[in-house]
């Protein structure tokens, strides 16, 4: 529902040019989701669908499938979402497709990969958060698991495809061949899990929740203030010693209990409750000029109302405005891909469900009776 198309998504504002395919009347899911609707178009939809075209056809006839295969042999990347098994039957496999162009790279998106013993089941990001372990460390002890509040699978296995898409090609104008790419949400979220799963690996310890703090580095966690709450990112002891001068009691620092890392960590509790105390006496905004002044990392915890008027964002174009065709105005988000030469350029609007089928068709060498004869037998 969204690694695919966010993957896509990706590529196209880097200028490929992308072709979303859907069942005839369209098959994303995610255009049904909501609300909110704008003019009936899903805000789900919209936020991984912009710069790319919109073919509809029926997979499951001869006809379509040979529309795919006519596409394959001029395309350098086919991105397929379904279950294990799925472009198998639909006789779209990698096998077969590269007898057709040898040089197409091939990318498999599934919730657990195409071996082993899930490959059959399938993964929405959900699941694959609870399978994973992020759900496991995500929250504290008295909220139980809690997922992270987006699809973050989703978005990883997205970026590793396109990574590894890219990779594939680069590869490929050495070698001039193609090649298959197995992309599961399951392995994605795995390694997400970096310093936690290396801390497990080499200490046998099943890591507990520990909600906003940080397994391995104190202070690195939230704190009230008397107005809301904010973050602090100590990150070695220099900081800390600034820290303890920020808030008048320098002689913190110097504590046999708080002087290292490795200290501060075994006391955790205790100094969380003696920083607690010094920040509840005053503002976010006045301990955030604070920590910035004296570099000491630190942010304030913000909404989306926030960030939408947040200056910084704003100046880096991270919220862009288009027109589409039956939502009208959009602002999205844009992308954090700031190019020197080629920038990222917002073209397309997300596509109305075959919007660009006759286009696509007729560049294939379809003409317009064959079209129409298509629409008749709903194979596009």
């Amino acid at each position: 529902m969204l690694a695919g198309p966010y993957c896509t998504m990706i590529l196209a504002d880097l200028g490929a040019e992308v072709i979303k395919v859907e069942a005839p009347g369209g098959s994303d899911d995610t255009r049904k989701w909501g609300p909110p609707f704008q003019e009936g178009v899903s805000a789900y939809y919209l936020c991984a669908n912009r710069n790319k075209k919109s073919l509809t056809v029926n997979l499951k006839s001869a006809e379509g499938q040979e529309i795919i295969k006519k596409l394959v042999k001029q395309s350098d990347v086919i991105i397929h979402n379904f279950k294990t098994g799925t472009m198998n039957r639909l006789g779209l496999d990698f096998e077969t497709l590269k007898q057709i162009n040898p040089g197409i790279v091939y990318c498999s998106i599934t919730g657990f990969g195409e071996t082993g013993p899930y490959q059959r089941y399938p993964g929405y990001d959900f699941i694959i958060q609870a399978m994973s372990g992020l759900m496991s460390i995500t929250g504290d002890e008295q909220s139980g698991p809690q997922k992270v509040g987006v699809a973050i699978t989703d978005i990883l296995t997205g970026l590793y495809a396109s990574i590894g898409i890219q990779a594939a090609l680069l590869e490929r104008t050495h070698s001039g061949e193609g090649q298959k790419l197995d992309l599961s949400l399951y392995d994605s979220a795995v390694s997400s899990l970096v310093n936690i799963a290396s801390n497990y690996l080499m200490s046998g310890q099943i890591p507990k929740r520990l909600g906003n703090h940080h397994a391995n580095i104190v202070p690195y966690q939230t704190f009230q203030t008397n107005d809301g709450e904010m973050v602090i990112a100590v990150g070695n002891d220099q900081q800390f010693a600034k820290l303890c001068q920020l808030i008048g009691d320098p002689n913190l620092a110097e504590d046999a209990r708080f002087k290292t890392n490795p200290d501060r960590v075994k006391h955790r509790e205790l100094l969380t409750d003696l920083l607690q105390e010094k920040f509840s006496q005053e503002s976010t905004a006045h301990w955030t000029k604070q920590c910035r002044e004296h570099n000491i990392p630190c942010g304030p915890i913000q909404n989306l109302q926030d960030l939408e008027n947040d200056p910084q964002l704003n100046e880096r174009d991270m919220f862009v405005e288009t027109e589409h065709p039956t939502a009208g105005d959009l602002k999205l988000v844009g992308s954090p891909l700031n190019l020197s030469r080629t920038p990222v350029q917002y073209e397309k609007h997300p596509p109305d469900a075959g919007e660009h089928t006759d286009e696509i068709l007729q560049a294939l060498g379809y003409d317009n009776e064959t079209l129409n004869q298509f629409r008749k037998n709903r194979l596009i």
